[in-house]
């Protein structure tokens, strides 16, 4: 191999060529403080599915693959998802896209059917239309069945994600399951539409363990680490491979990025090689790797074919001609890519080993794969991502359990670029863990008012000021309002306000029961006010915030709803009443009050008041007849 700061090169031609400065923290960013606390299935009890509608959108590649190992973590939680909703008495619906290259096998809905009856060990009923269109009666509901609708990719409008395709899929049902964290990176109808139609969007079962694959690859340490990178198009994954360089404690480059960064050094690589624009990322991973005093290694000899002379020969690496084409390792490089490796402590492998045009390299992966094999045997971390690799990997006979596979590679690279993955952000944002009150608020056994929707916060700010004896609780789906409103609490001390992302249709009940004091007042203001849109500005009272709502409430509390659209105030009075359990009271004679109670504005009811326009307000208190 070759050192991109070692002697062969040495670290003087680098600092020649690479004349932009480059300053680097030890600790590069964990990507897992951008992941979002997703609301997950584990956290229903069974008796919240009873008789509840649940779409859940599955992974074709992990349920259905026609050489499927059914012993992976991933085929198992993918059928515990589907059961655990079923043995719940959940009315399940099954979506998902396939192919020919998914399992030549199995074709229509039918096939699919059967097949999915077969390894659920449960009967699975194809539908024909969109599953609002095709639900049993309310009588039949109470017999727990479990649907597939026929295949989305026939549907054009799952990839554009389109929205009324999204509310058609979404007709009917209750909860959305996303159950497909490898097309988490894709922005499609059937994963993040639906969440926009659903009053609760969770992860299942399998998309639960792709998580938990993703923090066992890059979120546990181990020295030494290693990373190997196989695989082309460095442009595109500059970002990833930085985030190596930053983490590792060494890289090895076992396809054809190592032409790049050899490139970059100085050393003869043949044009048809030499990637459009990868220069000056490869420029970038050596003076990160050089800050940081960690090798870079690249292949040492290649097995080639002479164009020419169509013969086989095994040439240096910076000796290959024009003409000449890699194809393979050669004994050099896989010998100290083995003594490398061989004193590792943790080793993520990504990528294909392959050059040039040629397919991948099979004895070098091969070679590969039985060195991990042992390794694996002992106290070495080992991940490996992509799906030749890891069918590589899992021929080998020493392969322990404890190796981290993960065949899919795409979502991975997304993850590692710092991208926020659609199909995880599109979730309902959720709290199961512990909020520490006391770090929060200086007293947090004074009441509580939560502004569900709080937007920028200027309503629940004006309260905190003017209620000292009260707390205030801010939830809204919109990150950049909650994050200026953080700062702008931090900055000024306010010890008795605060806000939180997340979807409060789905998470009020999770965030607000473990508060030590009581919830005297909610309050829901004009809900999303968009006025190219008004049909989603009552999509957040839903039955299911009314109930939590009422359950949390103390016996004295009360309800303050407003909007600028008569409709939609009408609407959330009605639904308060409807789903209330019988606990609200109109608190007031007239049918709307005329002034805000609270003498306290919000910016949309500023706005709304300096146009002249009229604002419709309601409170409602809560009965203990």
């Amino acid at each position: 191999m070759v050192s991109a700061n070692g002697s062969e090169v040495g670290s003087s031609h680098v600092t020649e060529r690479c004349t932009i400065s480059h300053k680097v923290k030890e600790d590069d960013v964990n990507l897992f403080n951008s992941l979002p606390h997703v609301r997950r299935l584990s956290e229903f009890q069974k008796d919240e599915l009873m008789g509840k509608v649940v779409l859940v959108r599955f992974d074709s590649n992990v349920l259905l693959g026609e050489k499927q190992d059914k012993h992976a973590k991933v085929f198992i939680s993918g059928l515990s998802t589907i059961k655990y909703l079923h043995e719940a008495g959940a009315k399940v619906i099954l979506i998902s896209s396939w192919s020919v290259k998914t399992n030549s096998k199995l074709h229509s809905p039918d096939s699919i059917s059967a097949y999915m009856s077969s390894i659920l060990k449960l009967k699975v009923v194809p539908m024909k239309s969109f599953p609002g269109y095709e639900l049993p009666k309310m009588e039949d509901l109470l017999t727990p069945r479990i649907y597939l609708f026929e295949n989305l990719s026939k549907f054009k409008e799952d990839l554009a994600n389109c929205s009324k395709f999204s509310e058609e899929l979404c007709s009917g049902v209750d909860i959305f399951v996303n159950d497909a964290f490898f097309q988490s990176h894709k922005v499609l109808a059937s994963t993040v539409g639906v969440t926009s139609f659903c009053y609760a969007s969770v992860a299942g079962f399998q998309f639960e363990e792709g998580l938990v694959q993703l923090k066992k690859a890059f979120g546990t340490k181990g020295n030494p680490y290693i990373a190997m990178v196989g695989g082309g198009n460095l442009v595109e994954k500059a970002a990833a491979v930085q985030y190596f360089v930053s983490n590792a404690d060494g890289l090895i480059f076992v396809g054809n990025m190592a032409f790049q960064i050899m490139h970059a050094l100085g050393l003869p690589v043949p044009k048809n090689l030499v990637e459009a624009g990868a220069f000056k990322e490869a420029i970038k991973i050596i003076k990160l790797a050089n800050s940081r005093n960690i090798p870079i290694l690249l292949p040492k000899d290649f097995w080639c074919m002479n164009d020419h002379l169509k013969k086989r020969e095994l040439v240096p690496a910076h000796c290959i001609l024009e003409g000449s084409s890699p194809f393979a390792l050669g004994p050099s490089s896989l010998e100290e890519i083995t003594t490398l490796l061989s004193n590792s402590k943790k080793i993520v492998w990504i990528g294909p080993v392959k050059f040039g045009l040629s397919i991948q390299d099979s004895h070098g992966t091969s070679i590969l794969a039985k060195v991990l094999g042992k390794l694996s045997q002992g106290d070495c971390d080992i991940t490996v991502v992509g799906n030749m690799a890891c069918k590589a990997l899992m021929g080998e006979s020493t392969i322990s359990t404890s190796c981290n596979i993960i065949k899919l590679a795409v979502v991975v690279w997304e993850f590692l670029k710092g991208r926020k993955l659609p199909g995880l952000m599109a979730l309902d944002k959720g709290y199961p863990y512990r909020i520490d009150w006391h770090a929060i608020y200086d007293d947090p056994a004074k009441p509580l008012l939560v502004d569900i929707g709080s937007g920028n916060g200027l309503f629940l700010f004006g309260m905190a000021s003017k209620r000292k004896d009260m707390n205030f609780l801010g939830l809204e789906m919109n990150g950049k309002l909650v994050k200026r409103c953080l700062e702008a609490v931090h900055q000024s001390g306010l010890k008795n306000g605060y806000f939180i992302e997340t979807n409060a249709t789905s998470t009020f009940r999770s965030i607000v029961s473990g508060y030590p004091g009581k919830l005297a007042f909610a309050s829901i203001q004009c809900p999303n006010p968009d006025f190219n849109k008004p049909e989603h500005r009552w999509k957040m009272v839903q039955r299911s915030l009314i109930e939590a709502i009422e359950d949390l409430l103390s016996s004295d509390g009360k309800v303050f709803l407003q909007s600028d659209i008569e409709a939609v105030a009408l609407r959330m009075k009605q639904q308060f009443l409807k789903y209330g359990n019988g606990k609200f009271i109109i608190d007031h004679q007239e049918e709307w009050l005329m002034e805000n109670p609270f003498g306290v504005q919000s910016d949309w009811e500023q706005h709304v008041l300096r146009r002249g326009a009229p604002m419709y307000r309601l409170m409602l208190s809560k009965s203990t007849r």
